[in-house]
């Protein structure tokens, strides 16, 4: 069980705390004061010596636990031959890991991939990839999204106005529409999925986005920031079928989703549509920065030497924590994803039928979300309570985020256990009751 042995943050904390603040950036997004000192699984243990259960994972990165034994002796047997050789030259491993996404087919024909340091930089040399073989200045990108914070990709971030607050003007030429939001529709229409196509096809492409210019679509299969929205049967079809009448490419980022978070390799799989271009990262490394920019091998032998490229992609070290991770996915924790993310979902809504608060829990594996409403009549976002009950998991020994406007997400590394989503929930059921009064007490203090 959760052993918090200190008052939270301890005193070793607390000095880690006051030695930051005067030398490290502000804006970093902390919601709680943890201090981490080592991991192992899904537990992980702060510089007093507390002991949590993490559900969030690194914001989903940490997907085979803390400190895997096959990652880390994959890690240091890469260590002992060379540290760094960059991607002008060759190395096995990194050959062998291109050659992995092609046998997992994730597009059903041929690929080649670029190998890079992060999820931002992988949606960025997609669309660098699209504007390159299309010829085409525009992309359409969707409300919601997330794709990171560099400046291409920020241009598509529409789930916070503070991630672009102060940042105008991004890379021109983006769109954006609504993602269909099946809790939270924006566009009318019993099937939300069609009604976002139809608006795409006729009223955008005729009044103001000519198709002809547009390069992409980029799309979060399952939206992560924006809610862990998942799409309405026959969307995602919709929009390749859409995509492929206007000669206009479909990249699905991935970086959140993919490699096993949703309990196949991609989430795209449980829908099966295939995009021409692919963001992956978070999950892919285990822990170590690598990204990795998939697309069709007709598309991306376009490129000419020297049209894209990095100093550090392809990092030994990183390539074999990726080809590690791909083993134990591959093998193993996919499934297990599917089959705890199943029971994990089931208990969330025996818990909804406990708390009013709980509005709708969706998700697919292990990429939950349980959306805080005021009340379920009004659907008002419950943001105050929200963020009351991250604080109060933290003290009860929970590591959690949250995503959307007042979704608590749930995303533990994908070997979690069914013991340890009831160990969690019991944390939460008890960080629901301590919160609701505090949260209660601030919206009448703000009224």
């Amino acid at each position: 069980m959760t052993h918090i042995r200190t008052p939270l943050p301890g005193p070793k904390a607390q000095a880690i705390l006051q030695r930051d603040r005067p030398v490290s950036t502000p804006s970093y997004p902390r919601d709680y004061p943890f201090v981490m000192a080592r991991g192992r699984g899904v537990e992980v243990w702060d510089v007093d010596g507390n002991r949590f259960l993490d559900f969030a994972a690194g914001i989903a990165v940490c997907s085979t636990g803390h400190a895997h034994p096959q990652v880390v002796a994959a890690i240091k047997g890469a260590a002992d031959e060379f540290l760094h050789i960059s991607s002008d030259y060759w190395h096995e491993r990194m050959t062998r890991l291109a050659e992995r996404m092609n046998e997992l087919a994730p597009m059903r024909e041929p690929v080649q991939s670029l190998i890079c340091q992060s999820g931002t930089e992988a949606v960025e040399g997609a669309l660098k990839l699209a504007r390159y073989v299309t010829g085409r200045p525009r992309f359409i990108g969707f409300l919601g999204g997330f794709h990171g914070r560099s400046m291409g990709s920020l241009s598509f971030t529409a789930s916070k106005y503070t991630q672009q607050a102060g940042f105008f003007p991004t890379m021109p030429g983006v769109t954006h529409v609504p993602y269909p939001n099946l809790y939270r529709p924006v566009l009318a229409g019993s099937d939300l999925g069609q009604a976002t196509l139809d608006y795409i096809e006729h009223t955008l492409f005729p009044s103001n986005v000519p198709a002809a210019e547009v390069a992409a679509i980029l799309i979060e299969p399952i939206q992560g920031e924006g809610g862990y929205l998942v799409p309405p049967e026959g969307f995602l079809a919709g929009l390749r079928a859409l995509c492929d009448r206007h000669g206009i490419l479909l990249i699905f980022d991935e970086v959140q989703s993919g490699i096993g978070r949703t309990g196949k390799m991609f989430a795209s799989e449980h829908w099966g549509v295939a995009p021409d271009i692919m963001a992956l990262a978070k999950g892919l490394g285990s822990g170590l920065p690598i990204g990795m920019v998939v697309a069709k091998r007709r598309l991306m032998e376009q490129w000419k030497r020297g049209a894209h490229g990095n100093t550090y992609g392809g990092n030994p070290l990183c390539c074999a924590a990726a080809l590690a991770t791909l083993d134990l996915v591959q093998q193993e924790y996919a499934g297990n994803a599917a089959r705890v993310g199943a029971y994990f979902m089931e208990r969330l809504r025996e818990l909804q039928r406990e708390f009013e608060c709980i509005g709708e829990v969706r998700g697919r594996g292990l990429m939950i979300g349980a959306e805080l409403v005021v009340d379920r009549a009004s659907r008002k976002p419950a943001t105050v309570l929200c963020q009351r009950v991250l604080t109060r998991a933290f003290h009860n020994g929970l590591l959690l985020l949250s995503c959307g406007v007042s979704t608590l997400r749930f995303i533990p590394p994908l070997m979690v256990t069914r013991e340890q989503v009831d160990e969690a929930l019991q944390l939460l059921q008890r960080s629901l009751r301590e919160a609701q009064p505090e949260a209660e007490r601030l919206e009448r203090a703000h009224a």
